[in-house]
């Protein structure tokens, strides 16, 4: 194992370091995405790409994406990054932040201000902190819609399947994707990780938290 590899295999734990505004926790968290090697021109835009999503800590229906705590000692986007580590074992560029949402637990007793960011998968890691009690998936987007089990994630994701589809209109799939080749059956290959999202404005948004 590479040493580099080696140094994520503990996840942070504790909260005395964790940010806190007005009373809500801060967590941030990431939707990881990747390009497809193969499309089709006559796709539906959303089909170009898929996202990761991960089981929960305690066992129950759905998945979700990665997040947690935001701590004082670390950059929103450090954050990001580490919590997708710890949690899902890959790592990438975190780009525009998709927007913040404001919810609460099951209970009612605990409020979350939630920032979520897009994350342009690079690398798959074989160890993390998390392997051993987390499984990740990679699914289409249709799918995500009904397995992600948190409202405000599904907003998230909507989010970035807009900002995402700006990009990949039918007429410019060429352009915005400079490793294509044609195929005889009209397939066509493009480079692994050969795109990158538009930076947009993220909205904001209110919602509830379903687990």
């Amino acid at each position: 194992m590479e040493l580099k590899d080696m140094v994520v295999l503990v996840s942070r734990s504790g909260r005395h370091l964790q940010r806190y505004n007005k009373g809500r926790r801060q967590v941030v968290g990431c939707i990881p995405y990747r390009y497809k090697d193969f499309i089709e021109l006559s796709l539906v835009d959303e089909d170009a790409f898929e996202v990761l999503l991960i089981s929960p800590q305690r066992k129950g229906k759905g998945l979700l994406f990665p997040k947690g705590g935001w701590e004082e000692d670390e950059t929103i986007e450090d954050a990001a990054q580490r919590e997708t580590i710890e949690e899902a074992g890959v790592r990438g560029e975190v780009e525009c932040k998709l927007g913040t949402w404001y919810f609460e637990n099951k209970a009612g007793d605990t409020a979350y201000e939630g920032h979520m960011f897009p994350l342009f998968v690079t690398e798959e890691l074989d160890y993390w902190p998390e392997k051993e009690i987390r499984e990740r998936t990679w699914i289409n987007v249709r799918e995500a819609r009904k397995l992600c089990q948190n409202g405000w994630m599904k907003e998230a994701l909507e989010v970035l399947v807009s900002r995402l589809t700006s990009q990949i209109s039918k007429q410019t799939k060429g352009e915005l994707f400079p490793g294509i080749e044609r195929t005889s059956s009209g397939r066509t290959t493009i480079l692994p990780w050969g795109c990158r999202a538009q930076i947009l404005s993220p909205p904001l948004s209110n919602s509830t938290e379903e687990a």
